[in-house]
């Protein structure tokens, strides 16, 4: 039996990680904070490791203490990661050191797995071609224009510096499903007839389903060849799609016939993002509404070639966006239901 050690668990594509481990039959680890939510982690074949990831030392300490029989885990996925935060020097510390400094005790604990995946993500690469829309591949100089992005970017860089260690990296573009928090919020809009988009130049949009970028890192993590090792895969469904397309599709599975598209220009979208970051901040919170959010919001070509993915480990795509957000949206509208009905009961409607 083959183990597996997922970082990031608790999280949105984390639940799914650990399900599809179990299903292959993998004595299955999973690497949470002391706060983590463990909603999505019931399973009780699933061995915790509880982290905190700003003390290396205790780090150290809880990999020693729970590693496997043979001393180490066959496979590791790295899937912890922050896409927003009140202080932008979180992005440094969460996407950047604590990677860091986790590989480097793998290393001096002599525990490094026989592959190691690190999520990181498209907006690694920066801005595309946005005159010919030239899709980002392999060979995309990455240009990040983010912090976020070059949060994930340098971890890339410093997993190159490692001459033997086995990483993978994988850069998926946007990663929908059930329960995913931020394309729900575009789902809720077009639910209540509103669909609003960002700017008035054509963009054109990709999406991968969460199973079908968790089945690309196990392909990847099992590939008989070593051509994987120490290689850049972007991941997407092999299609782009406009933001009318992406309407029409949620506003079918939603049985909605009426949906206004409201297109907003740049600078408002700018100003709103700009105070909507400095109020959370005060509060202490992230917003997903913030000027590092603008400049993705902004970008206009998002196409996705993933030739070297389909070479080297066999990854197509299962879901459409149609096939896919069919299921997301079934799983919000099942999720409506079900509050809806707990409110009838809290208020006493139901006697």
């Amino acid at each position: 039996m083959k183990t597996i050690l997922i970082i990031g668990a608790g999280g949105f594509i984390g639940g799914f990680i650990a399900r599809r481990a179990l299903e292959l039959g993998y004595d299955t680890y999973v690497g949470v904070r002391a706060s983590t939510s463990r909603h999505y982690l019931d399973d009780p074949r699933l061995k915790f490791l509880t982290f905190d990831y700003d003390d290396p030392e205790q780090v150290a300490k809880t990999l020693l203490e729970s590693h496997p029989e043979a001393g180490r885990w066959d496979y590791i996925i790295w899937n912890l990661g922050a896409t927003k935060c009140a202080n932008f020097a979180d992005f440094n510390r969460i996407n950047y050191l604590y990677v860091r400094d986790f590989v480097d005790k793998l290393i001096e604990l002599d525990m490094i797995p026989e592959r190691f995946l690190y999520m990181s993500s498209l907006s690694a690469l920066g801005v595309g071609d946005e005159k010919d829309y030239k899709p980002l591949d392999s060979h995309t100089i990455p240009q990040p224009n983010t912090r976020y992005g070059v949060s994930k970017i340098k971890t890339e860089t410093y997993l190159e510096t490692l001459p033997s260690f086995p990483w993978i990296i994988f850069r998926p573009t946007g990663v929908y499903g059930p329960h995913e928090k931020d394309y729900l919020m575009m789902i809720k809009s077009i639910d209540s007839h509103w669909d609003f988009s960002v700017g008035y130049r054509r963009q054109m949009l990709t999406f991968i389903y969460v199973d079908d970028l968790v089945e690309a890192m196990f392909q990847a993590l099992s590939a008989q060849s070593e051509k994987v090792l120490r290689h850049k895969y972007i991941i997407s469904e092999d299609r782009s799609y406009t933001q009318k397309e992406f309407r029409e599709i949620v506003k079918r599975h939603l049985g909605r016939s009426a949906v206004i598209p409201v297109k907003m220009p740049l600078w408002a979208v700018y100003a709103a993002s700009a105070v909507a970051e400095k109020v959370a901040a005060m509060r202490g919170k992230a917003s997903t509404l913030n000027r590092d959010k603008f400049i993705i919001m902004r970008q206009r070509n998002w196409n996705c070639d993933i030739s070297d993915a389909k070479r080297d480990f066999g990854f197509s795509p299962r879901f459409s966006l149609d096939r896919g957000i069919e299921a997301t949206v079934k799983a919000y509208l099942e999720d409506k239901a079900r509050l809806r009905l707990k409110k009838t009961r809290d208020l006493g409607l139901d006697k």
